[in-house]
């Protein structure tokens, strides 16, 4: 029962019972510009939903620092993988139009689909896309779209085959993007329309987000109120323009506001009700999508934090126990931008908040607030608890970046041992040329992965990206035969502590192309 009905049924007029639960938006407004101050942010805007109101909805701060225009509720950002919700729930409406079912072979949708183990390719079900329980590690394959590709959704589908799993199939949790990519090209399939225009004419319509699209390419022209995301490095921060990710598809293109986000947030606090009390999803279906399809292991500083006693997945939500409250929610993060989006139904409570600069910790002290100041908790500074965590990991973090001291630093054989055309069954062409007497490599289907190969240690090189604020530098080593010809390649992130987990440069195996062709 909603609580609004529950006040009514007791007795209470709604607007008694809206007064008693009301958020002190006020105490709000000056915690967000606390923590924007204390994080560094640059612009964030906030709206939160309480019984069926939206009481705030505002921006606040700048959308770009060399510009800076105002950020307001209308201003666009990429929401990133806040997306799947909207997926998972696109899934849904097909499934109540009786063109496919969540326990669907996802084979008998996409008769291509592949896997490196057969069985899982035979056995995966559309509602295993939407759960991270694929068997897939953390972030596999996310070269394939992260920070941006050229492949198509096909090219997407066909290297997929080939990434080694990380687990046995449902057993454990792993965040992997492409099973969402995957899952929107069923909603493509099975719809007759592209992902994006089924999102934008299905979901963003009816809910009235008039501002935003399923793509930042799909931004009128005319519509120059969006953000720009801003990664602080070296003291300094900087504006970093990406295209929302557009490329991740239903994993994570959607571009949108807090005005229009309030719109989704009222649909799932109302069981997938629009305001004129047509349904754009059943109740049935929610109650799938937030129902827990893989668990994690309780957090025992969440717990001291917030009394969390379970954790994990549903489909497009992660789902957790708040002080003796479900709590749904998400967040989404691009390269200098990050948003948060939280529900708390009994309470019929929700929060979303978006930002052009990528400390999440700023996210989550706000959410925090509004949560405490709702359930009427003690009193917590959760900025500065939040902060002081925050800047203490970055320090401890970027001190992995420093390389190891090698004693008896061994040399390297001439560059063009290792110049060469490689190939990773799943990634693609990775050339590596010799150019003025150094080693480059270009990453052909990644416009952004293009650096230069400083010497280490013997048949071992440090990748530096022309794009330093990256901020991901890996080694190469090159397994190299007796006679100085390079039989493979492998990378991994120098500082995995500071570079993001979709740079996943540990699952690639690159081979001469030669090599690959004579397999």
């Amino acid at each position: 029962m909603k609580l609004t009905s529950l006040a009514t049924a007791i007795g209470l007029s709604i607007a008694s019972f809206s007064s008693f639960a009301a958020v002190d938006t006020v105490k709000i407004e000056k915690i967000i510009n606390a923590s924007m101050a204390r994080f560094d942010v640059p612009g964030m805007a906030v709206a939160i939903v309480e019984n069926d109101k939206v009481v705030l909805a505002k921006g606040f701060g700048v959308s770009h620092l060399d510009t800076k225009k105002a950020v307001t509720k209308d201003t666009l950002f990429g929401i990133a993988s806040n997306t799947k919700a909207f997926t998972s729930a696109a899934l849904a409406m097909l499934i109540e139009q009786g063109k496919l079912s969540w326990d669907d072979r996802v084979i008998d949708h996409l008769p291509e689909f592949r896997l490196a183990d057969p069985y899982v390719t035979r056995e995966m079900r559309i509602r295993d896309l939407l759960s991270h329980r694929s068997g897939l590690g953390l972030g596999a394959g996310d070269l394939m779209i992260w920070p941006d590709t050229d492949k198509e959704v096909s090219d997407i589908l066909a290297g997929l085959q080939y990434l080694k799993p990380d687990s046995s199939f449902r057993s454990q949790y792993a965040y992997n993007n492409l099973m969402f990519v995957t899952a929107g090209e069923v909603v493509a399939r099975v719809s007759g329309m592209s992902w994006n225009d089924f999102i934008e004419q299905k979901i963003l319509a009816p809910l009235e987000m008039s501002h935003s699209k399923a793509g930042f390419s799909r931004i009128p022209k005319s519509n120059d109120n969006w953000a720009t995301g801003h990664i602080p490095l070296d003291g300094k921060l900087t504006p970093f323009f990406v295209n929302y990710l557009e490329d991740f598809r239903g994993a994570g293109a959607i571009a949108s506001s807090v005005a229009d986000m309030s719109h989704w947030l009222r649909l799932q606090l109302n069981e997938g009700k629009l305001p004129n009390g047509e349904a754009l999803f059943s109740e049935k279906s929610q109650q799938e999508m937030w129902h827990l399809h893989i668990t994690s292991k309780a957090s025992s500083k969440a717990f001291d934090a917030y009394r969390q006693q379970f954790r994990g997945y549903g489909l497009g939500w992660s789902i957790e126990d708040y002080q003796g409250y479900k709590k749904m929610s998400h967040g989404g993060g691009i390269l200098g931008m990050v948003s948060q989006v939280t529900l708390l139904p009994e309470k019929e409570l929700g929060i979303v908040i978006l930002s052009n600069q990528q400390a999440f910790g700023a996210l989550s002290a706000i959410s925090h607030e509004i949560l405490e100041d709702a359930l009427k908790l003690e009193d917590k500074d959760w900025v500065e608890d939040l902060a002081t965590k925050h800047f203490e990991g970055k320090e401890k973090a970027y001190k992995t970046q420093a390389l190891a001291e090698v004693a008896d630093k061994q040399a390297a054989l001439p560059n063009n041992v290792y110049a060469n055309n490689y190939r990773d069954d799943w990634y693609g062409d990775i050339n590596i040329t010799e150019q003025d007497n150094s080693l480059r490599i270009d990453f052909t289907h990644t416009k952004r992965l293009k650096g230069v190969l400083e010497h280490y240690n013997g048949n071992t090189f440090v990748v530096r990206w022309d794009e330093k604020l990256l901020e991901a530098d890996a080694y190469i080593e090159f397994n190299v035969k007796g006679n100085n010809v390079v039989e493979s390649a492998t990378m991994h992130a120098v500082a995995p502590a500071v570079t993001d987990f979709s740079f996943d440069f540990h699952n690639l195996l690159l081979k001469p192309v030669k090599q690959a062709a004579d397999k």
